[in-house]
C-alpha cells in the first residue's frame, strides 16, 4: 500500500515538474520566494492599524505563533522524524527532476514547512476576519504557493498534503488559545469592514498580477 502511494505521489510531481518552460521557471520561481507575500503583509499591517491596538497586537502575537508552531512542527520535528528525501536529493530521481536556478533544497521533504506556513497564516487570519474574499484569496494565494514547491521540484505532493494538515491545525489551535485570550483578559473583538475585506482580497490579486508581469518581463528579455 505504501510502494502504491508512493508511486502516485512520484507521478503527480513528475506531471507537474515535468510541465516546465522559460515563463514556467520564472514565475514559480518567483511565488515561491520568501518575499512574495509582502504585498499582503503590507496590506494586512494597514487593515490592523484601523483596529483596536489592543486587539491589532494580539492578532500580530498570534500570527507569529502560528508560524513558529507550524514551522517547528514541520520542519523542527517531522522532517527529522520522518527523512524522506526531497525529490531533488533522490538518487532515483536525479535524472527526471527538472531543477530551477540550481536550488534543491535541503535534504529533507516530509512535510513541507512553506505549505504548513502558508496554511497556518491563511487559517488564523480567515478565522479573525470572517470576511469571504479573504478567505478565498487567502487560499488561492496558498495553494499557489504550494504548487510552486513541487513544480520547482522540491517537494512530492504528499508532502504538500502533510504541511496543508499541519498548517490548518496550528492555524485552529492558535485561534482556540486567541479565544481564550480574549474571554480570559477582556481583549476587544476586532471589527473588519468591507473596506478591510477589499484590501486584503486586492492585495492578493494584485500580488499574482505583478508576479505573473514580472516573470513575463525576465522571459522576453
Amino acid at each position: 500500500m505504501l510502494e502504491y502511494l508512493t508511486d502516485i505521489d512520484t507521478t503527480a510531481l513528475l506531471a507537474v515538474n515535468g510541465f516546465h518552460g522559460m515563463f514556467q521557471d520564472a514565475l514559480w520561481w518567483l511565488v515561491s520566494a520568501k518575499w512574495s507575500s509582502l504585498l499582503i503583509l503590507l496590506a494586512l499591517i494597514w487593515v490592523l492599524l484601523h483596529q483596536n491596538r489592543r486587539h491589532a497586537l494580539l492578532v500580530v502575537a498570534m500570527l507569529v505563533l502560528a508560524f513558529v508552531m507550524a514551522d517547528q512542527i514541520s520542519s523542527g520535528l517531522i522532517k527529522g522524524l520522518v527523512e524522506r528525501l526531497r525529490p531533488t536529493h533522490d538518487p532515483s530521481l536525479e535524472s527526471s527532476v527538472h531543477v530551477v536556478n540550481g536550488y534543491r533544497g535541503g535534504m529533507y521533504g516530509f512535510v513541507s514547512s512553506h505549505a504548513a506556513n502558508a496554511f497556518a497564516a491563511s487559517t488564523l487570519i480567515s478565522l479573525i476576519v470572517r470576511r469571504r474574499l479573504v478567505v478565498i484569496s487567502l487560499f488561492i494565494w496558498s495553494l499557489l504557493q504550494c504548487y510552486s514547491r513541487v513544480y520547482l521540484g522540491v517537494h512530492y505532493p504528499g508532502d504538500i498534503l502533510g504541511g496543508m494538515i499541519v498548517g490548518l491545525l496550528s492555524g485552529w489551535l492558535v485561534w482556540q488559545l486567541m479565544r481564550a485570550i480574549q474571554r480570559r483578559w477582556r481583549f476587544p473583538a476586532g471589527y473588519y469592514t468591507r473596506s478591510d475585506e477589499t484590501a486584503l482580497g486586492s492585495a492578493v490579486a494584485l500580488t499574482i498580477v505583478v508576479l505573473l508581469t514580472t516573470a513575463l518581463c525576465q522571459t522576453m528579455l
